[in-house]
């Protein structure tokens, strides 16, 4: 798993109850292996943005940030910019998975992680602005 490069993102991380965390953390290990293998992305950033910890291609700027974060009392999600067609994409790829209106990708921690498809779906984020430019 990759270091955290922020401290105040491992405490979030570390202050989660346990049936959260352990969910949350494979998405974001999935998140750097993605990005290591994604031509173009570069390194991601790790930070905390709007209290949630938070992914972002600050170096080559070619995706849209990515957060992490509970979602209701039972659930995990990984949220996306609302302003972009992802949501809408990944719908269109993926109907089976559970989305919130056109900002995240919703899951119960208690399931396995869909990684095929998350997989898909993050590197389409990773990489949003890249494919804007073509």
């Amino acid at each position: 798993m990759a270091a955290f490069q922020c401290n105040v993102v491992r405490l979030v991380f570390n202050h989660y109850p346990e049936r959260y965390q352990k969910a949350l953390l494979m998405i974001r290990a999935l998140l750097f292996d993605i990005a290591s293998k994604t031509e173009g992305v570069g390194a991601i950033t790790e930070m905390l943005k709007w209290g949630q910890p938070s992914y972002l291609t600050l170096e080559t700027g070619s995706g849209t940030t990515i957060r992490l974060d509970r979602f209701g009392d039972s659930h995990v999600a990984i949220f996306f910019h609302c302003q972009t067609t992802l949501i809408d994409t990944f719908r269109t790829l993926f109907p089976e998975l559970n989305y919130s209106k056109n900002r995240a990708i919703v899951f119960d921690p208690k399931n396995d992680l869909p990684t095929d498809e998350l997989s898909i779906c993050i590197e389409m984020a990773l990489s949003y602005k890249l494919k804007k430019k073509r």
